[in-house]
């Protein structure tokens, strides 16, 4: 099940609006298929697993981080080919909550016949789906919130201070590799104003994975001649703006390949962030990445959306007063264990390295 759970993550951030499934086929205690979902979330892993093994699949165990599915959408049911293979046992890591499946799937494979156990490392393939389970339970894509900071706390420096290079090259080819892993990545308004960033995945090797880059812009204030803007023509760009949102901007935003969308508003200066997160659902996806500044990042914790919160501290100091990454009521959340936990703690590199901590939210 570990395999399979290493196959599922292979998959995150290119088989959305599908979870990335993993499978593998064991006979005779050899592995003779193994399968993830494709790219666009077909063919499912079940099938490519199946069709690995071939005839070896009778009397197989086959390993699937998600209960199969029993239900016709765009391809035939998963359970169908499981019991026309001749699977003898699935082993299975996480109930489907999806209320196509619930469930269904293994009553089927049971009525077949076929042994059924679930549960295995239920807690590591829950982490995995997050993105369809909140998909499916909440209508909303699970949230990572990635922030930088100083050793002493701050994301900026004083206002009208130079941009800030927090983190070193490890650290950020970390940032790299989770851009990779989510189906869209996500700022506000003021860092793309402030930092123009670009956004896309620059590792050797995963230059193709092109995630969403979506902007949440109230008043269209994004600049027609930033980075987003001259990239978006290959890599997709989306701005989510206010219900009242200058219709001669969009246009000229349209002109540069960039997709608008209008929402309802929190207030007259704040997007709706349920609004927000229902409309990136809508178009599929299920996996985002938030790399937004202190404002956004404080936001989603409070609003409950922050899933994963992942905190990366440069051992360097600002020195002076700067723009606090987080605020006293959103780091009182992350240490009450009620709503948090940290699952993980390490240093990228040397002991002078900076500092990775990761919480998970509790559901």
């Amino acid at each position: 099940m570990a395999a399979a759970l290493a196959l599922s993550r292979r998959g995150l951030g290119l088989a959305a609006p599908n979870p990335s499934v993993g499978a593998i086929v064991v006979k005779d205690g050899h592995v003779v298929g193994r399968g993830v979902t494709g790219q666009g979330g077909r063919p499912h892993a079940e099938t490519q697993a199946l069709f690995e093994a071939g005839e070896q699949a009778k009397g197989a165990t086959l390993f699937v981080t998600l209960e199969p599915c029993s239900h016709h959408g765009k391809t035939p049911p998963c359970t169908d080919a499981i019991i026309a293979a001749g699977i003898a046992r699935v082993v299975s890591a996480l109930e489907d909550p999806n209320p196509k499946v619930a469930g269904s799937g293994y009553t089927l494979l049971r009525a077949a016949g076929i042994e059924v156990i679930s549960g295995l490392l239920q807690n590591e393939a829950r982490q995995i789906h997050l993105g369809h389970i909140m998909a499916v339970s909440a209508r909303r894509p699970m949230v990572t919130l990635k922030l930088a900071e100083t050793a002493d706390g701050y994301a900026a420096g004083p206002l009208g201070a130079p941009r800030l290079s927090i983190t070193g090259p490890l650290a950020n080819d970390f940032v790299h590799m989770q851009r990779a892993m989510h189906d869209a990545i996500m700022i506000g308004s003021g860092t793309a104003l402030a930092d123009d960033p670009l956004l896309t995945v620059r590792l050797p090797g995963l230059e193709m994975r092109k995630p969403l880059r979506v902007v949440l812009d109230t008043h269209l204030r994004i600049s027609p001649n930033g980075q987003l803007a001259a990239t978006a023509a290959v890599s997709p760009v989306l701005v989510i703006a206010g219900e009242g949102a200058s219709s001669s901007i969009m246009e000229a935003l349209a002109g540069k390949h960039i997709d608008v969308a209008t929402i309802t508003c929190a207030d007259a200066d704040h997007l709706n962030l349920d609004a927000a997160l229902a409309l990136l659902a809508a178009r599929g996806i299920t996996r985002v990445f938030c790399e937004g500044g202190p404002r956004l990042g404080q936001a989603l914790i409070a609003a409950g959306f922050a899933d994963n919160v992942i905190l990366l501290k440069s051992q360097d100091a600002l020195g002076q007063k700067g723009l606090p990454v987080l605020d006293d009521g959103s780091r009182a959340k992350l240490a009450n264990p009620a709503l948090y936990r940290c699952v993980e703690t390490r240093v990228f590199g040397d002991a002078g390295g900076d500092r990775l901590t990761r919480f998970e939210r509790k559901f």
